[in-house]
């Protein structure tokens, strides 16, 4: 692929290429919540005209507490993101958290996802670039944005040509996360497109004590911003009823108001003269 582009199943993002969005819930609850998200998530992308890969993860292994909810797991969350596909037509993604995994999501899944905290990791990072799909890795919370180079040279090193990089927030002191928007020019300069996770940027982490918190009416700000930067994708999680979601609720963007959310968006893509 030409620099600054990354192929996802049937879509191109980067450079001159129209707004990539990834959305879905945090955490893959039931088949049923699931498909159903998704579809109404297809529903939002052929209105909008827009490059939509549905995401949710089949198990979320970073919980604050051994007590939270974690997924349904591989076997199981691998079979539902299938009948997502398989129902709605969407590209598909999920994380990894092991190098052991990355075959069997990179059988189901467009779109490979490695978790922010896991940023560094060689033998994730080349697992992932070996299942031949395109990955999309979080900027660690540590992380500089031109620390990114070496996770992009590992990648490519392993063979992978379609990466993208996405920026989630910076430690800020103790349980706060902040977003410096230099962040995404100086990783679109290291030759991939740069995703903006607008729901876990504004994440608190341990906030709840037992659970991590957040302020989700800060998400359409953040967004916003990135758009007018000029960022190639937009990373959110959306459930039906955040505040009864299993994981992450206080930072999702509520589902009957994502596709208002998304309007306002490509709004500013089109005010800046990009494509929409």
């Amino acid at each position: 692929m030409p620099e600054n582009l990354a192929a996802i199943g049937p879509y191109r993002c980067g450079r001159g290429q129209p707004l990539l969005v990834i959305a879905g819930p945090c955490v893959i609850e039931s088949e049923d919540s699931a498909v159903s998200i998704g579809q109404r998530l297809k529903e939002i992308a052929d209105e909008l005209s827009l490059q939509l890969i549905f995401k949710a993860s089949f198990d979320k292994a970073n919980r604050t507490s051994i007590d939270s909810f974690r997924g349904p797991g591989l076997r199981q969350g691998l079979a539902i993101l299938e009948r997502v596909k398989q129902a709605t037509g969407l590209p598909v993604t999920t994380d990894i958290h092991e190098p052991g995994q990355a075959q069997a999501v990179g059988e189901v899944c467009d779109l490979l996802q490695i978790p922010a905290f896991l940023a560094r990791q060689t033998d994730l990072l080349v697992a992932a670039a070996e299942t031949g799909r395109a990955v999309n890795v979080k900027k660690a919370q540590f992380l500089a944005p031109w620390d990114m180079k070496h996770v992009v040279g590992k990648l490519e090193a392993a063979g992978c040509r379609n990466i993208m990089a996405c920026e989630r927030g910076s430690f800020f002191g103790y349980g706060r996360l902040v977003n410096d928007m230099r962040a995404i020019p100086q990783m679109q300069a290291l030759g991939v497109p740069v995703v903006f996770d607008a729901t876990h940027s504004v994440q608190e982490p341990g906030g709840l004590g037992a659970a991590t918190g957040g302020n989700r009416e800060m998400v359409e700000p953040l967004a916003r911003a990135a758009v007018a930067v000029g960022v190639d994708g937009l990373f959110f999680e959306t459930h039906p009823k955040p505040d009864e979601a299993l994981s992450d609720g206080p930072n999702m963007v509520p589902l009957d108001r994502f596709a208002d959310l998304l309007r306002g968006m490509l709004a500013i893509r089109r005010t800046l003269g990009e494509l929409p």
